[in-house]
């Protein structure tokens, strides 16, 4: 199983804690060699939290999602993931080019096939699928993309930015979220 896909369902006590502070050590690292001249590398820190965090929030103020990669294995994280949304009471759809049905919702081959436009996608792919779907997400004009844990792709990542994306990556899996 993929390392990081292993770590964002993690029983490890107090994983959330752990992995937060390997982010900031990582933002400090970043930070000190890239600082705004003038500010601390705490409030540099201190923004970039505040930009995830506002990036989270702009990314689940909205609805319908979709994710693509949902899995039927409710081992699989494409299912765990759809599943958050449900059990969040999220309209949610399912994106899977073989599979008719999941967790009792239809099930559509690809974003282009969606009776209608997602605030959101999450993505739980293989990197180089996670190329195409960006561009298709961009093609609908789709302005929040989460990938999870796994999924990223540093040319989708600056695709998406460069189309002005709202884009989550590199960060935390939805998983740990609580609403």
């Amino acid at each position: 199983m993929d390392r990081k896909k292993t770590l964002c369902v993690s029983a490890v006590p107090h994983f959330e804690l752990v992995v937060g502070l390997i982010k900031q050590w990582k933002l400090l690292a970043r930070l000190k060699k890239d600082s705004i001249p003038g500010q601390s590398y705490l409030s540099n820190l201190f923004l970039e939290l505040m930009t995830a965090e506002t990036q989270i929030k702009k990314f689940l103020d909205g609805s319908p999602f979709a994710v693509v990669g949902a899995s039927q294995n409710r081992n699989k994280f494409g299912n765990k993931v759809l599943r958050w949304y449900q059990q969040n009471d999220r309209q949610v759809y399912p994106i899977n080019p073989v599979a008719d049905s999941i967790e009792g919702l239809e099930v559509y081959a690809s974003l282009l096939d969606l009776p209608e436009k997602p605030h959101g996608v999450s993505i739980i792919t293989p990197p180089a699928v996670t190329e195409k779907v960006v561009q298709q997400a961009i093609e609908l004009g789709i302005e929040n993309i989460w990938m999870q844990p796994g999924a990223e792709n540093d040319i989708a990542i600056a695709t998406a930015n460069e189309a002005g994306i709202n884009i989550i990556a590199s960060g935390p899996c939805i998983l740990l979220v609580r609403e």
